[in-house]
């Protein structure tokens, strides 16, 4: 697959797209969403891939979008935009593998939004994260004002948002936005040690997991616990649950497909 953009490795189970546009600090604009949503697509069908990991090249995971690219944008064409880069986002939220985001550095407006689509987050201790748009005159638009809510509760939500301030990886991990943070130099090795331990899982029952918890998010308790059980029936009987049943009968490390 020919790519500008994006560049995607695939090794032991384990995909990785790295954002590829450092002399731009890896902004977003339209033919890196073309090639992100092409990347995504090919690792979503390739069923040698378990897990995902998502980087940037470079000092920058993503530092936002392509505010060049946006200037002279009105009404409808800001919509397309807007649009386009949601669906892309909300695909990688909704894929049945888990991604994990390995944040190198600056994850700003678009980059900001973008991680919290993710499973995963794992920062280089000198990771900054901001959602600037307000100080632009803007609203976020890809999604940013949905999800950051659901993660670190409204009220912290509203003052990230209006203010635009920085937060260092220090304060994402403290407000839940992040699940790690680790030393420059050790981030792509604790990625990909996570990455491996949640590829020796067994995939299907990630899958369901994954997709039991993003059905039941805004459901009463009471819906929630039974859309767990239709997920965890829907797990028995197949290859994976059976394999791992003997290997525990058997006192051995299960070795799933």
């Amino acid at each position: 697959m020919a790519l500008d953009y994006i560049l995607l490795d695939k090794k032991d189970g384990i995909a990785t797209i790295t954002f590829h546009r450092p002399e731009a600090l890896n902004a977003l604009n339209s033919q890196v969403l073309a090639d992100l949503d092409a990347a995504v697509d090919e690792v979503s069908a390739d069923p040698k891939v378990r897990v995902v990991v998502f980087t940037g090249e470079g000092k920058s995971f993503i530092s936002g979008a392509d505010i060049n690219e946006m200037d002279g944008y009105i009404g409808i064409d800001i919509i397309n935009y807007s649009r386009r880069g949601a669906a892309v986002f909300r695909k990688v939220e909704l894929m049945t593998k888990p991604t994990i985001a390995a944040v190198n550095g600056y994850a700003f407006g678009g980059g900001f939004e973008f991680l919290l689509c993710t499973d995963i987050r794992i920062a280089n201790e000198k990771a900054k994260l901001r959602l600037p748009e307000v100080t632009l005159g803007i609203v976020p638009g890809f999604n940013g004002t949905q999800r950051l809510p659901k993660c670190v509760g409204m009220n912290k939500a509203k003052e990230i948002i209006f203010t635009g301030k920085m937060l260092t990886a220090a304060d994402g991990l403290e407000l839940g936005i992040l699940n790690k943070v680790v030393p420059v130099d050790k981030l792509m090795e604790e990625t990909y040690a996570m990455a491996s331990q949640i590829a020796d899982n067994s995939a299907s029952a990630i899958a369901l997991t994954k997709a039991a918890m993003a059905a039941g998010e805004n459901m009463d308790i009471d819906i929630g616990k039974n859309i767990e059980l239709g997920y965890m029936a829907a797990g028995f009987g197949t290859p994976d649950q059976i394999e791992g049943f003997a290997s525990f009968k058997e006192r051995r490390p299960a070795k799933f497909r």
